[in-house]
């Protein structure tokens, strides 16, 4: 049996004040805890990719996203494989060059963009995709004759979406021969 007393209140008190004390502490954290988080690709914007498109000049990426390496030479056409920064990582695009000017460009995406915001960004810039294709969890997007370039987009998904390519090339070439990056690329794969 416990028997209260004047000697018990300071105890009391101060058991009190301690409590208040910790549970406001928690109460602060917890705010603290549940600010905004921005997903890493929120600031990307489809501009970095831009200078890539076709039509434009090779010395223009160059120009913006340093020495490229070339890994394919086809008489006047030119196969290089550029880095763009995106905060503290680096994803290669490869272009595709006949005479300095780019045909097509394939850029393999970081894994830590999210799908949905990418993809969003694209419908924002081109509009809805007139081909959508899901094959497990994988799904491609097609944007057909959108300024005379197709565009095609795919993300996958497994615990969260995440891209994993984008490339754009004319419908109509008037160049011989001319292979898209995505279909050589394709093709190598099926080897």
């Amino acid at each position: 049996m416990i028997i209260l007393s004047a000697n018990n209140l300071p105890g009391r008190v101060m058991n009190y004040f301690s409590r208040m004390l910790i549970s406001s502490l928690i109460l602060l954290a917890s705010s603290i805890l549940h600010a905004k988080v921005d997903p890493p690709n929120y600031d990307f914007s489809l501009d970095a990719l831009e200078v890539f498109m076709p039509g434009k000049k090779l010395q223009a990426a160059i120009e913006k996203h340093g020495k490229a390496t070339t890994i394919k030479k086809d008489g006047a056409n030119l196969v290089h494989k550029f880095y763009v920064a995106h905060i503290r990582y680096k994803f290669p695009v490869l272009t595709q060059s006949v005479n300095g000017e780019i045909t097509d460009f394939y850029a393999r995406l970081p894994a830590y963009f999210l799908h949905d915001i990418f993809h969003q960004s694209i419908i924002n810039r081109i509009g809805k995709q007139d081909i959508y294709k899901k094959v497990e969890e994988q799904a491609v997007y097609v944007w057909k004759n959108k300024g005379g370039l197709r565009h095609i987009y795919s993300g996958a998904c497994t615990i969260t979406c995440f891209p994993i390519f984008y490339t754009v090339y004319p419908e109509k070439s008037e160049l011989k021969g001319f292979e898209p990056l995505i279909k050589s690329l394709e093709a190598k794969s099926h080897k």
